[in-house]
């Protein structure tokens, strides 16, 4: 065997932390996030701009050895965009491989349908005043199943008009769950809860938990 050959498989890990789940379906459950490096993106309300460019190169094993260290059931594999990374693909397969109930947070840019279909992907629909709302890669939507999520970040009432109509020309409500949650500190998360109440919309409101518990501290 060669030496390239017996090469470790890694990936450019900015952080492994354990803290609550702040959003999706799995919110309140103490989960391990992995947070990848690097991200092709530039949204406006990006809260990890710190995770573009720092960290480190860890194997899978070595991220795997991290995971258990934390002692939890929920693995989070986020980023950045973690899809920019090849290898993500099979650290989502060893997670699920190793019993883990695993979630995957993506920008919805890059292509989907070889993640493990026992990950539950929560994809951010890029609104417009996220300034990446031509990234949206439309093809990701066929991939969509049940356990799957689709997240609109609104800013706006401009967003939340257009996420309105986004979700008609797609028919994502009969494809997977929607939720609907406020920019941080950009839009009244009442006022949004007011404005899905009273279109009827049939969508669920979220908010960030880890925010209201620990603000905009990163690693929370």
């Amino acid at each position: 065997m060669s030496a390239q050959a017996a090469k470790p498989e890694r990936l450019r890990i900015n952080e492994i932390f354990h803290s609550l789940q702040g959003e999706a379906d799995c919110v309140g459950f103490p989960t391990v996030f992995v947070r990848l490096t690097g991200c092709p993106l530039r949204c406006q309300y990006c809260d990890t701009e710190y995770a573009f460019h720092a960290g480190d190169w860890l194997d899978l094993e070595s991220i795997l050895e991290k995971v258990r260290s934390f002692g939890a059931a929920y693995v989070c594999v986020t980023g950045g965009e973690p899809l920019a990374q090849p290898n993500c693909l099979k650290l989502l397969t060893q997670l699920c491989d190793a019993g883990y109930q695993v979630s995957l947070e993506t920008s919805g840019a890059l292509d989907v349908a070889a993640v493990d279909a026992r990950v539950s992907r929560v994809i951010d629909v890029k609104t417009p005043a996220s300034n990446e709302a031509s990234r949206n890669r439309i093809e990701n939507f066929r991939h969509l199943a049940r356990r799957d999520q689709l997240k609109f970040v609104i800013c706006s009432r401009d967003d939340y008009d257009w996420s309105k109509a986004f979700l008609l020309e797609h028919h994502l409500g009969e494809r997977c769950r929607i939720l609907f949650s406020p920019s941080y500190n950009q839009l009244s998360p009442t006022l949004l809860a007011e404005w899905i109440l009273a279109d009827r919309l049939p969508v669920r409101f979220q908010m960030q938990l880890h925010k209201i518990l620990w603000g905009d501290v990163p690693g929370k």
